[in-house]
């Protein structure tokens, strides 16, 4: 649960607080959970919801959502196949809150743009330019450290 708390967290201080919400809305919560489906799936939920709910109350609020279209590109295979899961990971821990949040809402917790919409209290067009901008984001990111990659081979 740590690990979906650190998506979501700009630091791991800030993802033990929110472990330690987390757990408590658990133990809150125990006695509606009504033993179908995983109780990890459940915690999980649990976990992403405070998560949210901890930036929707704070920093949603300060962040201005743009609206202009950004086309996507195609990435590159050779550059995700030179990335390891830690170097993406950090490589989307450093997209803005709300890019962070449609972008770890949408492509790793699956939830779709209306849920998205909901959780955030924005607009599904918000949410769907936010993705947007967090892939242009990452493809941008991905595609510098391919080069940074190439060019260090190139030197030796």
């Amino acid at each position: 649960m740590y690990a979906v708390c650190l998506r979501y967290a700009r630091h791991e201080l800030e993802a033990q607080d929110l472990m330690q919400e987390g757990f408590i809305r658990v133990f809150e919560k125990l006695p509606s959970f009504r033993m179908e489906g995983s109780l990890e799936g459940w915690v999980r939920r649990i976990m992403v919801h405070t998560s949210i709910n901890h930036y929707r109350k704070k920093a949603f609020q300060q962040e201005r959502f743009g609206m202009e279209h950004l086309p996507e590109a195609p990435v590159d295979p050779l550059a995700l196949d030179n990335l390891g899961e830690m170097e993406l990971m950090a490589i989307i821990a450093e997209l803005p809150d709300g890019y962070r949040h449609v972008f770890n809402l949408y492509a790793i917790e699956g939830y779709d743009h209306s849920e998205i919409a909901t959780m955030l209290g924005c607009g599904e067009s918000t949410s769907r330019s936010q993705l947007s901008k967090a892939r242009n984001y990452l493809q941008k990111r991905i595609e510098r450290k391919d080069i940074l990659h190439y060019a260090g081979k190139a030197a030796h």
